[in-house]
């Protein structure tokens, strides 16, 4: 059962990193091989024993220890299965097919872990190993579940599924902490919610102590690994040690060769980091690489080439010929559908990117620093762009993208980039005030100043960082479509109150910020604005600003008690 399960996880690992049509079909095969050898293992019931197991919970005490290990191997192909399934293909049937392969799982795992609460659970010579399952499949689900939205996770509630952070971090923690087989893969698990998703999802302070700690046993028996080493260029990233980052992400590049794509993980992460010290034509090097061999996500590596393309000097020459207009024209062209949906960044790369459709275009602000108006041409009509709106005016790209990632919080600690990136937004802002007026330029104004109140903060200039963020809020009925912008300036005020003792104004802002978030939002489209056509939308990243919200509520005590969901509801509803 281990073996064949190991094997098709491999081959899934594979499947991912390549998105490669083939790569899935062979996992998928090879995983479904791995389940039907499990089934011959799962204790063999009756037709009157399932009829019973549809009114009573499977009564697992009376399994044998191969056949509850027959079990966990079972629940964990089903996700895995499952997960392909949203990846291979888009259409409703399948949606629902995965989405009962994770119920099955979801359930399963719960049972085992009933069990293993159980006073009448007698552990078997090989506990360790299916206990390390367990916590893995039930602290992974939990974990992911408490990561939804309120209205998702309501939703989920109602047909069987719940979850919480506390205890699923436990259950992986204690897994991590065991010496069996999947004690790896809960570390890892950790380590992606320490290094990633705290940080990118919440307000850029990931926990870099837990992680460290987790990380320091395998870095020490396996210095070449390179998944450690990844993660430790990761950490690196996070305490700001940008050349120290750069060295650990190379050597794990230079660790193995067998699987390119990994290498392609570790040009993601170099090419922010030359981007934090803005060495533009490296980060830009890292991006076209990976455009051109990598396909998790073609939207966002061509968005960020023309961007990187936009801040290159007028004398700087321009490789393989490429162009920022073409770049940004041929974006929303590569769209990718994961289980019918689109990814959130790209759905972000391809509004903005058509900015860039129509014949005169309105481009993306600029910083005079490198400001460069070049003499491009329409690729649509092969007319020359109009003067007033020149390609040059679209170097800001990389911030706004930058800030999604929580990039800031990276340059915060280096005083030195912080103020290289506030020269660079000055300079955008007053271009900016001589660009002819259209009308995206509230929303770019807004923007500017929620990238410059950010840097502001960094560098301890609190009173004009709040000002920047006070001035978004004051113009939200100036904004057009970067609606997203309002709940993201009153998240970065209400962490700003609270960073300095104003934990009440904070809180309010907080509450505001959720509230703000959950609305959808009508807007005119501007690629035809003959026609008059209104659209209505989620903001972008809206679970972003909540996952951010009720991250920095926890981190506040209250002595009054705690602010729960249905605090926020009421505060949305006055």
């Amino acid at each position: 059962m281990y073996h064949a399960l190991t094997h098709a996880t491999i081959l899934e690992m594979q499947a991912m990193m390549t998105f490669d049509a083939q790569d899935m079909l062979n996992a998928g095969n090879t995983m479904k091989e791995a389940q039907a050898i499990c089934q011959k293992f799962r204790k063999k019931s009756t037709v009157a024993d399932s009829f019973n197991n549809l009114v009573h919970r499977q009564n697992l005490e009376h399994f044998t220890e191969e056949e509850i290990h027959a079990e966990v191997c079972y629940a964990e192909c089903l996700l895995q299965r499952a997960a392909l399934t949203f990846l291979q293909d888009e259409n409703m049937v399948s949606f629902i097919k995965g989405g009962i392969k994770v119920r099955n799982s979801y359930q399963t795992y719960r049972e085992l872990d009933s069990l293993i609460q159980s006073p009448n659970y007698v552990k078997g010579k090989n506990y360790l190993h299916f206990e390390g399952g367990v916590k893995l499949g039930v602290g992974a689900f939990n974990l992911t579940l408490s990561m939804f939205p309120t209205r998702i996770l309501r939703l989920l509630e109602f047909v069987g599924f719940s979850g919480s952070k506390e205890y699923g971090l436990l259950q992986l923690q204690e897994g991590a902490l065991m010496y069996s087989f999947r004690s790896v893969l809960c570390t890892m698990l950790l380590l992606c919610y320490h290094t990633f998703m705290t940080f990118v999802l919440g307000t850029g302070k990931g926990n870099v102590e837990e992680a460290e700690k987790l990380l320091k046993p395998y870095l020490a028996r396996y210095p070449k690994g390179a998944i450690f080493l990844f993660f430790a260029g990761r950490i690196e990233t996070i305490k700001g040690n940008i050349d120290t980052a750069v060295r650990r992400f190379e050597e794990c590049c230079e660790a193995q060769q067998h699987w390119k794509q990994f290498h392609h993980m570790c040009y993601w992460e170099l090419m922010w980091c030359f981007t934090y010290k803005r060495q533009w034509k490296v980060a830009y090097f890292y991006a076209d690489l990976l455009s051109k061999e990598n396909n998790w996500s073609k939207v966002t590596y061509i968005y960020m080439k023309a961007a990187y393309l936009s801040m290159f000097g007028p004398d700087d020459h321009r490789p393989f010929g490429d162009n920022e207009v073409e770049l940004f024209r041929t974006v929303p062209s590569l769209k990718l559908k994961i289980a019918g949906k689109s990814l959130p960044t790209e759905k972000f790369a391809i509004r903005k990117s058509r900015r860039y459709l129509p014949s005169n275009p309105v481009p993306l602000p600029v910083p005079a620093l490198l400001f460069s108006v070049h003499a491009p041409v329409d690729f649509a009509f092969g007319a020359h762009v109009s003067k007033s709106h020149p390609v040059g005016q679209q170097k800001e790209a990389f911030q706004e993208m930058m800030y999604i990632w929580n990039g800031y919080a990276v340059i915060g600690k280096h005083p030195d980039l912080t103020e290289g990136m506030l020269q660079t937004l000055t300079e955008a802002e007053a271009a900016l005030e001589r660009s002819p007026a259209t009308e995206l330029l509230a929303d770019d104004q807004c923007l500017v100043k929620l990238l410059k109140g950010l840097c502001l903060k960094h560098l301890g200039k609190i009173s004009e960082a709040e000002d920047h963020f006070i001035y978004i809020h004051l113009n939200e009925r100036k904004i057009k479509y970067d609606h997203y912008l309002i709940p993201n300036a009153l998240l970065e005020l209400a962490v700003l109150y609270m960073d300095h003792g104003r934990r009440e104004e904070g809180v309010k802002l907080l509450e505001r910020a959720k509230c703000k978030s959950e609305r959808k939002v009508l807007y005119r489209d501007f690629r035809a604005p003959q026609t008059g056509t209104v659209c209505c939308r989620t903001l972008d990243f809206c679970t972003k600003v909540q996952f951010g919200v009720n991250t920095a509520l926890s981190c506040i005590y209250c002595p009054l008690g705690s602010f729960s969901n249905s605090a926020l509801s009421r505060e949305c509803m006055e």
